[in-house]
């Protein structure tokens, strides 16, 4: 089977929030602190990123700032994020830029998973057709509109497919309408899944709990796919990656280490 050759975590800042906004019905006036992460994956076809981190002006200039994140207080507080967490400078260190980039995959359209596509011009990027339809409604706080200015652009996606040799999306959908995992065959490690949002903590994963926040409040969904990533780890023998637990994040290997 083709393989992946390595993939770079990567922290592209952090968040402090209410634990029951990542497990559901769980966690009220417990906070946590969340790592905020992008994933650089090499292959024999080209450079992908799943997810890209937040929107860096929003976070550092105080009246955008305010403007974008106050109004989540006191449940979330502002990310947390550094210059050299923008994704550029983690290319940067790599000696790459944006245009070594082959495909950005878009996991969901949460602002700290799509914003800083703003970093990013001229790359292809990858959405869920029904991923874009409902964070077009307006419905969803965490989604940005200004964030879609460019989705025009973007390629609209349906269903899952093979983005490179040793790289499959996995649909899992329930915390967002078109939620996306990625499964990735790794040469020594073997693979591992990519969960995004679909899982935030280890916690969904061994005790089934779906995230606080469920488009349409379809948390039966949410289950389903939390389920669905489960049972494909145990028949590829896959390594289940949640995307917000700072205990897990500790485990990976710290950028500019990879995984292969």
């Amino acid at each position: 089977m083709p393989r992946a050759l390595k993939v770079w975590p990567l922290l592209t800042g952090s968040i402090r929030y209410e634990k029951t906004i990542s497990t559901r019905n769980c966690g009220h006036g417990e906070f946590i602190d969340a790592p905020i992460l992008a994933y650089l994956i090499e292959t024999s076809h080209g450079r992908i990123l799943y997810d890209v981190g937040c929107d860096y002006r929003k976070v550092a200039d105080p009246a955008l700032r305010a403007t974008y994140f106050d109004p989540m207080r006191p449940q979330v507080e502002p990310p947390k994020m550094q210059e050299g967490q923008r994704i550029p400078s983690y290319l940067a260190q790599l000696g790459l830029t944006a245009s070594d980039i082959d495909l950005v995959f878009i996991g969901h359209l949460h602002f700290d998973h799509a914003g800083g596509l703003c970093d990013l011009p001229g790359c292809d990027v990858h959405i869920q057709g029904d991923e874009l339809a409902a964070a077009r409604t307006g419905l969803d706080g965490a989604v940005f509109a200004d964030e879609l200015a460019n989705a025009d652009q973007w390629r609209i996606k349906t269903g899952e497919y093979a983005v490179a040799p040793g790289v499959q999306t996995i649909a899992s959908p329930g915390h967002t309408a078109g939620h996306m995992s990625l499964f990735i065959e790794l040469p020594r490690h073997g693979p591992v899944i990519l969960c995004g949002d679909a899982a935030d903590l280890s916690e969904n994963l061994v005790e089934e709990i779906a995230p606080g926040f469920c488009w349409q409040d379809n948390e039966a969904l949410a289950l389903a796919s939390i389920r669905k990533l489960k049972a494909l780890a145990r028949t590829e023998d896959a390594q289940l990656w949640p995307n917000h637990d700072i205990d897990f994040f500790r485990g990976l290997p710290g950028f500019p280490a990879w995984r292969d």
